[in-house]
C-alpha cells in the first residue's frame, strides 16, 4: 500500500523521540529521516523503526487532504535537489536574501545556530517541510506574509515558539516546521513583507 504524508510524519515522530532519548544519534536521525521521506510504500517505512520502542505505529488509512502542488517560483529545470541538509555544530549557518529553498530541509543545530530567512526565498513547491533538531543551539526562521505556517515541535528544557500564527487559503504556500529542541530553541517569526515582494 502507498504511504501517505501522515504515515511519514508518524514514523518521523518516533525517530525524533528516539533521538531525544539517546537511542539513536543525530547522524542516524538524519539518515533515517532521508529514508522516511523517500519511502513510497508502507513496506518501506516499516523497517526504519523496527529496532525502536513504539515502532508499531498505526500506519495509514485515509490520508489528510494535501495542498495542491501548483505554486512555484522556481522553474522545474532550475530547482536543484528536493532536499537539503543544514548542519551547524558549534558554528552558524545562514540562508538569507535570494535563495532556493528545497521542499524538504533538515536543519541540525548543535551548540550552534541556523538562520533561515524566507522573505527573499524562492520556493520549489506549495509545501516546504523543515525538520529541526536544536541541541543546546538555536534555529531562527523568518517568514513573510502570504505563507501559511504550521509549527509542531517538541521542547525538552527548550522551546518551539510560533510568533506568527499565519493561515491562508489553499492557493497559498505552506511552511511546516517540526522537530526537537533539547536545551535549545526554535523560533518562527514574521517580517511584514508579502511573499515575492
Amino acid at each position: 500500500m502507498r504511504a501517505s504524508n501522515h504515515d511519514r510524519e508518524q514514523v518521523a515522530a518516533v525517530l525524533q523521540k528516539a533521538m531525544a532519548e539517546g537511542r539513536i544519534t543525530v547522524a542516524e536521525l538524519e539518515s533515517r529521516l532521508d529514508s522516511v521521506y523517500a519511502a513510497r510504500t508502507l513496506a518501506e517505512l516499516d523497517p526504519i523503526t523496527v529496532d525502536l520502542p513504539g515502532h508499531s505505529v498505526s500506519l495509514a488509512k485515509p490520508a489528510p487532504a494535501t495542498v495542491p502542488q501548483t505554486f512555484s517560483t522556481v522553474p522545474v529545470a532550475e530547482r536543484g535537489p528536493s532536499k537539503s541538509n543544514l548542519v551547524g555544530v558549534m558554528s552558524g549557518v545562514e540562508r538569507k536574501g535570494v535563495w532556493v529553498a528545497s521542499s524538504k530541509i533538515n536543519a541540525v543545530a548543535i551548540m550552534g545556530g541556523i538562520e533561515l530567512d524566507f522573505t527573499g526565498a524562492q520556493l520549489t513547491g506549495m509545501q516546504t517541510l523543515i525538520n529541526v533538531v536544536a541541541i543546546m543551539g538555536g534555529v531562527e526562521i523568518t517568514v513573510p506574509e502570504g505563507i501559511t505556517v504550521i509549527v509542531d515541535g517538541v521542547g525538552i528544557m527548550g522551546a518551539f515558539v510560533d510568533n506568527v500564527h499565519q493561515t491562508y487559503g489553499p492557493e497559498q504556500p505552506v511552511l511546516r516546521v517540526r522537530g526537537l529542541a533539547l536545551m535549545g530553541g526554535v523560533e518562527v517569526k514574521s517580517r511584514k513583507r508579502a511573499i515575492g515582494s
